[in-house]
């Protein structure tokens, strides 16, 4: 199982990013996906939910300013960022999972940095 993010970069306050977290060696649809992100010195928190049936979820940090979404043709789960703050700068991960975390695969990690 491979999972690749994707789209991190650096972005002035109120500008947008599209992670993707391209997957291969398991389908992301039949899975529940999440979005983590870490700042420096700070521990890794849970971003957004995708679950196999579709339903998301999303932390208050984020909510209405974040959308998670998934293409399953192309297998591959994107974290829209809009109105991105300075706060919001962290390595953000992918991390796709079976029921009950009996499988739990990590991507690399891709660098946002929200600064003027």
């Amino acid at each position: 199982v491979q999972l690749v993010e994707s789209g991190g970069g650096l972005v002035q306050p109120g500008g947008s990013l599209r992670l993707s977290c391209a997957a291969s060696g398991i389908i992301v649809s039949l899975n529940a996906v999440d979005w983590y992100r870490q700042a420096p010195g700070k521990q890794r928190n849970l971003v957004a939910t995708i679950t196999s049936s579709g339903s998301t979820n999303y932390s208050d940090s984020v909510k209405g300013r974040f959308t998670i979404s998934r293409d399953n043709a192309k297998n591959t789960v994107y974290l829209q960022m809009n109105s991105l703050k300075p706060e919001d700068t962290a390595v953000y991960y992918c991390n796709v999972y079976t029921r009950w975390r009996v499988y739990d695969y990590w991507g690399q990690g891709t660098q946002v940095t929200v600064s003027s």
